[in-house]
């Protein structure tokens, strides 16, 4: 996979994992209009690649993403309401695709991360932290709004663990955030990269792509509809995969105790 140059992240691509890896240490890896698009572009790019499986969002510096760059938000005050609903749309069109991407994302946290930041370990399908990051959403502190993230928060932690976050604008441990589930686990510093990578390289290695891709997808379709049509949708795509050369070879392989590598 050709990387491109970007101005504000690095991309890399080896052993079927994609890297993309946030690159403003100066300013805490904060999110301005040309980062969040060089994200988008980067996420597509991989999601595309064949030989990208799974991708390991980080930064680089001491912050994993301090949030919105406050200077970029400071000019966007003097922007049009129009103006400012494009400018929100295109933070929108980042934390949905990552969500709905086709491909699984690790968020790998060594750092701060904040508001926007926070977002992004919230978005991720697997987060990993070392213990002295700190997270939170301090929107509120600043007359701001953490609204579009809301929106994926309460499906991931609920309503009364996300109103203590968003409503008090508070930092909490990456201890306090894994018990509450919005992170999976904290790793030591100095061995957080290693482990990440082998979690990753676990999902290339035993898990088939195309169970992890429709399995991504129906979590965030079904808690859309009714336990009815939940049930009736589980029940189809029950059926199709049973179709599938992928279900059949593997059921064959576990059967006749043939390893099975994907």
């Amino acid at each position: 996979m050709e990387s491109p140059e970007y101005k504000y992240i690095v991309t890399e691509v080896a052993d079927r994992i994609g890297y993309i890896t946030l690159n403003r240490p100066d300013k805490r890896n904060a999110l301005n209009f040309v980062v969040i698009k060089e994200l988008k572009d980067a996420f597509a790019r991989m999601e595309q690649s064949q030989e990208v499986k799974v991708i390991i969002l980080k930064g680089n510096g001491k912050a994993f993403c301090a949030g919105a760059d406050l200077d970029y938000m400071a000019k966007l005050q003097a922007y049009s309401y129009n103006e400012n609903l494009m400018d929100s749309a295109h933070l929108m069109e980042l934390f949905k695709q990552i969500y709905r991407l086709s491909k699984v994302v690790i968020a790998q946290i060594e750092g701060h991360a904040l508001a926007g930041g926070c977002g992004l370990a919230t978005l991720a399908d697997f987060s990993f932290s070392v213990p002295e990051a700190k997270f939170g959403y301090t929107e509120v502190k600043i007359g701001f709004l953490p609204a579009i993230v809301m929106v994926f928060l309460l499906r991931k932690i609920g309503e009364g663990k996300a109103k203590e976050l968003l409503l008090t604008g508070d930092l909490i441990s990456a201890h306090k955030a894994h018990s509450i589930g919005l992170i999976n686990d904290v790793l030591p510093a100095d061995s957080i990269a290693s482990e990440v990578r082998n979690f990753a390289l676990r999902l290339c290695n035993e898990n088939s792509y195309t169970s992890m891709e429709v399995t991504k997808k129906m979590i965030a379709d079904v808690q859309n509809m009714t336990l009815d049509e939940g049930l009736q949708f589980a029940a189809r795509m029950n059926a199709h995969s049973r179709g599938t050369d992928e279900c059949k070879t593997g059921i064959s392989n576990f059967l006749n105790k043939i390893p099975q590598s994907w």
